[in-house]
């Protein structure tokens, strides 16, 4: 019985200390993480009454549970955060079952865990999208003009994000609206499959209608304050620039993110010239939001731009038109 209140101490501490990090650091709430350290340094005070007897019970060598290899593995904040709430409310409920003179306080710290993880959950979502954009590299621009069929689009899309696509941007400029809604329904149940981000480009309403991630404005289009107020504020509103100016007033209006291009001359923006490396170059060493380089990259050019200070890039043709989406895909992300 020692070996499980052990094990069970230990891990739900485990847990707390993870959810304390994410309320620290990513939810910036003093009061959770204020909490969350107290439940913790309760768990280990109970921990130091029967320091030297748990102590003697533990035989790390000899648990066969050791050995069991655990199937799942954590990546991502919205993961790590269900994986430890869960386990730290199961390791209270052990706790309950096997500790009898701490019942109640194992089971009021339950009761309580509960209320906690529905609102870490609301507050985690509200930042989620763009906590994520800091982790995000690889931006796949949609373009189905040259598919054949829906399906063989939709199989370049998947192959695409099993290649490592965090982000895909639905943009369809030869769509009608409705056509582009159903398209945009099973491009986001591929994007909810590889835990990629669903940008909508242009179309605030399109990107309400599908309760997309975010949007991405032109310079003509809806501006971020009124997308904002269409989309709320836990979506992502990212815009293109093609000169200074226009990314220091994207950073002052509030963007989460800005396209830097084209970067080299692109048939997706003819009437567009193309604004060179320079101002990658300046993008990576002036502006702190995360930056997306854009136009006419390809593989043999991927390299100049990563040169010029370039952590991020969108590409349109040189994945979804390739022969091998998911290939393209992880040859990119070497580069980056």
């Amino acid at each position: 019985m020692k070996r499980i209140i052990d094990a069970n101490l230990n891990r739900g501490s485990e847990a707390l200390r993870v959810l304390e990090e994410i309320a620290r650091f990513l939810l910036e709430d003093e009061n959770i993480s204020e909490e969350l350290k107290i439940m913790r340094h309760n768990l280990n005070n109970l921990q130091e009454k029967d320091y030297e007897n748990l102590l003697l019970s533990r035989d790390t060598e000899g648990d066969v549970g050791v050995k069991i290899k655990n199937p799942d593995k954590c990546f991502g904040t919205e993961t790590i955060f269900k994986a430890n709430i869960k386990r730290l409310q199961q390791a209270l409920r052990v706790l309950a079952e096997y500790y009898p003179e701490n019942f109640d306080s194992m089971e009021n710290l339950r009761y309580r865990s509960y209320i906690l993880e529905k609102v870490m959950w609301d507050k985690l979502k509200e930042k989620y999208n763009k906590i994520m954009l800091a982790d995000k590299k690889l931006y796949l621009v949609t373009n189905s003009d040259k598919f054949e069929s829906e399906d063989l689009f939709l199989d370049a899309v998947a192959s695409a994000l099993k290649g490592g696509v965090d982000i895909v941007q639905l943009r369809e400029k030869n769509m009608t609206a409705n056509k582009i809604i159903e398209l945009g329904k099973k491009i986001k149940i591929l994007c909810a499959e590889y835990g990629a981000t669903f940008i909508v480009n242009d179309r605030v309403d399109i990107a309400y209608i599908l309760k997309a991630d975010g949007v991405h404005l032109g310079q003509e289009d809806v501006n971020i304050k009124s997308a904002r107020q269409i989309l709320g504020n836990n979506a992502i509103v990212g815009i293109s620039t093609h000169a200074v100016e226009q990314a220091e007033k994207a950073v002052e209006d509030g963007a989460d993110y800005i396209g830097v291009g084209p970067v080299f001359a692109t048939p997706t923006k003819p009437k567009r010239k193309s604004v060179g490396l320079e101002y990658v170059k300046w993008v990576s060493e002036n502006i702190k939001i995360p930056a997306f380089a854009i136009g006419g990259i390809d593989l043999t050019n991927v390299q100049d731009v990563v040169n010029c200070g370039a952590k991020k890039i969108a590409v349109v043709r040189a994945i979804i038109n390739s022969q091998n989406p998911e290939k393209a895909a992880r040859e990119f992300l070497k580069v980056l």
